[in-house]
């Protein structure tokens, strides 16, 4: 049984919430948050690049719209491990496409993780471990692993894995089948989960089998694995859009989890960036030339370095320079600016600030 990783970097995402810095040209993945000169993509593809065993074992899936944007960061990727979707059905299609695939090259054994291309990392060392751990589970068990992320605060914007019964260790890591996956929860119910000890954040990461994963995916969703098998990725269009955690993970009986901490932030939005970058003789989180009088908890950020950006008497907002557009925004409203995305889409003046 192979016992080597084959890693899927899922990069088809459109990063609506980090507009106006994220555009159609210009996706969330292919930018650099963290202050490195590696975008996103490229940061996920370094840190996978030792666990697949070099790039002709590292795949990536993204959508027609930004492949060659794809190809020109990632030169070194094979061409036949780059799959194009013609068109986004969220992740369940893209794990099924990709397990098809993944199987008829390594065959039915072949161990695979998928990783979103916006999550950042801090300790490459742990994180490896970890995957190692998720490797010899995914080996010796038809097990669908999660890894779960140890919750720092009481989130409202993540998903829970409430732990059960545990079942071994690997790499040292206690390993537990899953006893419930919750979306989204209000804060009352987030801080109750984290006053048990027995909830993780749900990282979106997946590591199993090839054909593990597609035995659950007949089994619990065979309106997009059967059409894929039949007719191949040009039926991709009528797929229904659904996540993996929707079709598969919440009705699955093989789901484990690893309770892990290695430093991690899902960058959905421009308040991750607050977190990233925050310092503590720093009111503000400042990406830009900023004069501030009475200003506090603002995040300031222009891709131009000659902008200056002045603020009085704000307080806990977003405020985005780039190209020709300005974005201010109050932090807890960051989530709405997919709403006026959809306003600017309808309205032929506003095309090229997409």
């Amino acid at each position: 049984m192979n016992n080597s990783l084959i890693p899927v970097i899922l990069a088809g995402g459109k990063g609506e919430r980090f507009w106006p810095l994220s555009r159609q040209d210009r996706p969330k993945q292919f930018l650099s948050l963290d202050g490195s000169s590696r975008s996103l993509l490229q940061a996920t593809a370094d840190r996978l690049l030792t666990l697949a065993g070099g790039w002709n074992n590292l795949w990536v899936i993204t959508s027609s719209q930004i492949a060659e944007g794809v190809r020109q960061q990632l030169p070194d990727l094979p061409k036949q491990n780059l799959l194009i979707e013609l068109e986004g059905r969220d992740t369940a299609a893209a794990v099924a496409w990709t397990s098809l695939e993944i199987k008829k090259r390594y065959g039915e054994d072949a161990v695979i993780g998928f990783f979103p291309a916006d999550h950042w990392i801090a300790d490459q060392e742990v994180f490896a471990h970890t995957l190692n751990a998720a490797t010899q589970l995914a080996t010796s068990t038809a097990a669908i692993v999660t890894l779960g992320i140890k919750p720092t605060f009481p989130s409202t914007g993540y998903g829970y894995i409430e732990q059960g019964e545990k079942i071994d260790s690997f790499n040292d890591l206690p390993a537990y089948h899953v006893n419930r996956f919750t979306e989204k929860p209000n804060r009352e119910t987030a801080e109750t989960f984290l006053s048990t000890g027995r909830f993780s954040w749900n990282s979106g990461m997946f590591v199993f089998r090839a054909g593990v994963v597609l035995e659950e995916l007949r089994t619990h969703a065979p309106e997009i694995l059967e059409p894929l098998e039949q007719k191949g990725p040009d039926i991709y269009p009528l797929l229904p859009k659904k996540s993996i955690d929707y079709a598969l993970m919440e009705k699955t009986s093989l789901a484990y989890v690893l309770p892990v901490d290695f430093g991690w932030d899902d960058l959905g939005d421009w308040n991750a960036i607050a977190r990233l970058h925050q310092k503590a003789d720093n009111p503000n989180v400042e990406l830009a030339t900023h004069i501030g009088l009475d200003t506090q908890g603002a995040v300031v950020y222009a891709s131009n370095p000659d902008d200056v950006v002045v603020t009085i008497g704000l307080e806990d907002v977003v405020i985005v320079r780039d190209r020709n557009v300005t974005l201010i925004v109050k932090k807890e409203r960051t989530q709405d600016i997919k709403q006026i995305l959809k306003t600017l889409q309808s309205d032929p003046r506003f095309t090229d600030l997409l």
